[in-house]
């Protein structure tokens, strides 16, 4: 198959912005409708393109449509060229300017809750022009948010024993985590306290599904001890901070959350929990154009990441 002749003269980006509108619709009318163009004029792109192409791009059933295997390869072509030639011409907006643009950034709660919006609060002091998107969850929502291009950087804990080549990751810093209770709690006026202590108490734990459970869980079984049997499973910041306040509950959070986030009702008791290895990381997307606004963000994460850890100690 010869480029110039069979691909580069035949396949625009019109062509691809109708296969995308019919991937996501599911439907030939549907996408038409979407794109205010006919019926006929969409089947015929499609069309055209198998033929170019000589491959079936989408099955057909009553049902609608869905991509073949040969679409999918398309359709990743697709969302990646729409997406660097959007950067592209954001680049070019802001050269006059790169102090302004939008940034997207994903990670899970607890980083939501401390070091993302600190980093935001100071760069949007420094650089009002600029704006700022954040979706969070778990590592692996993360992961495919941020292969799908809807976000520009995630900030998470590394998975382990994960292989990921299509990555740029950058080891941030190592966030140990810390036992806590609320502040007026029976357990804060101790000096020293054994873990096997305060297995028969109330504990508020991360859901053992995600990274961080996991990871929690790890911690404790290096010790030869599980989890509590008496336990909340959330990763709720807002239960776990209402149960906290009680007094009656011990949960864990990792130090940067309360480095940044003062306002956190806790204390952190004297408790030796096993450090959980796998540090914070900074993942971006191989050989994606990032934007000058996502760059300074990147540089004032490094900047954050050297303070974490100097502030903070256990009592």
């Amino acid at each position: 198959m010869q480029w110039a002749d069979r691909i580069g003269r035949r396949i625009k980006l019109r062509d691809l912005h109708v296969l995308v509108a019919v991937a996501d619709s599911r439907s030939i009318s549907k996408a038409a409708e979407r794109l205010a163009i006919s019926h006929p004029v969409v089947s015929r792109t499609i069309s055209d393109l198998e033929h170019t192409l000589g491959v079936r791009l989408f099955n057909r059933s009553a049902r609608g449509v869905e991509p073949t295997m040969y679409g999918r390869a398309l359709l990743d072509c697709g969302v990646a060229v729409f997406d660097d030639l959007r950067r592209g011409v954001q680049q070019i907006e802001l050269l006059s300017d790169p102090t302004s643009g939008e940034v997207r950034i994903g990670s899970y709660d607890v980083m939501m809750a401390g070091l993302v919006p600190a980093i935001i609060d100071r760069l949007s002091r420094k650089h009002p022009r600029m704006s700022f998107y954040t979706a969070h969850g778990d590592s692996p929502f993360l992961r495919t948010t941020l292969r799908e291009r809807q976000i520009d950087l995630v900030i998470s804990r590394r998975m382990p024993e994960v292989e990921e080549e299509d990555f740029v990751k950058e080891p941030l810093f190592h966030d140990p985590i810390l036992v806590v209770a609320g502040r007026g709690s029976r357990w804060i006026s101790r000096r020293k306290i054994a873990l096997t202590e305060l297995l028969d108490e109330p504990w508020i734990v991360p859901v053992a599904e995600t990274t961080i459970g996991m990871l929690v869980a790890k911690s404790f079984r290096s010790i030869g001890l599980e989890l509590p049997s008496t336990t909340v499973r959330s990763n709720s910041i807002l239960l776990r901070n209402r149960l906290l306040a009680t007094d009656r509950y011990l949960s864990v959070l990792p130090r940067s959350m309360l480095q940044f986030d003062t306002q956190v009702p806790v204390k952190i008791l004297p408790v030796k929990l096993p450090d959980i290895i796998e540090p914070v990381e900074l993942l971006t997307l191989k050989n994606r154009l990032l934007s000058p606004a996502v760059n300074l963000f990147i540089e004032s994460t490094r900047e954050a990441a050297k303070s974490i850890g100097d502030k903070m100690s256990t009592p």
